[in-house]
């Protein structure tokens, strides 16, 4: 018996290809939901915002909308008053977020290493109970802790100090609440990146006579520097776009003293009904946010 061999099939070049492209979009069907949620309540007003940036849109009633091309960002350069609430923003999250939360959340994450339970829950219990707080009533503790005839001033009174803190130094107050609010948010980030420090890396570092600042400057903080960039990055946004508080205790003033572009933008698109210039600034707001994305990108590629 003669046995017969058959020929290779011969198999179209192009159905391979096809039967993966088929298989790839069959793999994209249990996402639809996911992506039609994202389009409807993300991609579509940030679509929408874009598009009345470049109008005419007005608060004032059903009037006809005109495309103006870039006359919003035109007036906006030259407008003082968006340079000076950008100038201040800048100072609300570098004060606040890039130094306060983010240096405050380190120590305590530090100072809580190594602690029994009883500390590290009476710690951990208080900052977060200050980040639970809603954040106009963590504005109004602070009005009423600050104002002039707060209890700030009911204890300084007896060394002879007397100031209404909140038309004397407004951007630090608002400062000093964005802190204590939000500080909790990086305690908890650091503390998670600390706990994957390996032991065996400090203890061989104090064997070789590195002091406590050494080991946390040659080895903790290379180990958790993408956890420091992340909560650099996440606390930046979160504060770029802070108002409530800030609304609550100076809305804005005296005067624009602490006039952030959040709270600008308000005045301008709810009081003035001016939408279209307040969504222009929304989008520049959201570009400086970028800014310090991309900065703090860079970092991580740097450090490796």
């Amino acid at each position: 018996m003669t046995a017969t061999t058959l020929p290779p099939a011969v198999r179209d070049p192009e159905e391979t290809p096809r039967r993966d492209r088929g298989r790839g979009l069959r793999s994209l069907i249990p996402l639809l939901p996911a992506l039609v949620l994202l389009l409807l309540f993300f991609a579509g007003p940030m679509l929408w915002s874009v598009y009345i940036a470049f109008t005419n849109t007005a608060l004032s009633g059903a009037g006809a909308v005109e495309f103006v091309g870039l006359a919003n960002f035109e007036r906006m350069v030259n407008d003082p008053a968006f340079w000076h609430s950008i100038w201040l923003t800048l100072i609300f999250v570098v004060g606040s977020a890039v130094i306060g939360q983010n240096t405050l959340g380190l120590l305590l994450a530090l100072l809580m290493r190594g602690r029994n339970r009883v500390s590290r829950t009476l710690v951990t219990g208080l900052v977060l109970a200050a980040w639970a707080v809603p954040e106009t009533v963590a504005g109004f503790c602070w009005y009423a802790f600050l104002h002039r005839t707060g209890t700030l001033n009911e204890l300084l009174q007896h060394v002879g100090v007397q100031q209404n803190w909140l038309y004397t130094a407004p951007m630090v107050a608002v400062i000093f609440a964005n802190v204590w609010r939000g500080t909790a948010f990086s305690m908890l980030v650091y503390d998670a990146a600390l706990s994957d420090v390996p032991p065996d890396l400090l203890e061989a570092a104090a064997i070789d006579g590195a002091s406590g600042w050494q080991k946390l400057r040659y080895v903790t903080l290379p180990l958790i520097r993408r956890s420091i960039v992340s909560n650099l990055m996440l606390i930046t946004l979160q504060t770029l776009a802070a108002f409530g508080l800030i609304f609550v205790m100076t809305g804005g003033g005296p005067g624009t003293a602490s006039q952030t572009t959040p709270l600008y933008m308000y005045e301008q698109s709810f009081k003035f009904y001016e939408l279209s210039y307040g969504t222009a600034m929304a989008l520049v707001l959201l570009l400086v946010g970028a800014l310090f994305s991309v900065i703090y990108l860079r970092l991580i590629r740097l450090e490796d």
